[in-house]
């Protein structure tokens, strides 16, 4: 007899396209895969799911986006002289853009 996993409530919240992507990530590792592959990396809203992240990006760059991933980063624990605490947890999309467009964050 096979027991039914239970599926986490999904939000009814609509978030704009402001409040989806928090921020944009440049590292190096971000610039590499923006030239060679076409691929950005944004801090997005841990509430949003990857049709939103999609328009969102869509939107705010009028870009053609062709693929996204995400990642669920869990916080890591800090100490600050004798106080113990986590950084916060965040969620990660790598968008993979169409081969004519490109965003420019300089």
């Amino acid at each position: 007899m096979k027991t039914k996993q239970k599926q986490p409530a999904k939000s009814k919240i609509k978030l704009e396209p402001h409040q989806v992507v928090l921020r944009p990530l440049v590292t190096e590792k971000g610039m590499h895969r923006s030239t060679r592959y076409n691929q950005y990396a944004f801090e997005v809203n841990p509430l949003s799911d990857k049709d939103a992240i999609r328009d969102a990006i869509q939107d705010l760059f009028n870009v053609t986006v062709t693929k996204v991933r995400t990642q669920n980063r869990k916080g890591k624990p800090r100490r600050y002289r004798f106080k113990y605490g986590m950084t916060k947890a965040w969620k990660k999309a790598i968008v993979t853009l169409d081969s004519d467009d490109r965003i420019e964050f300089f």
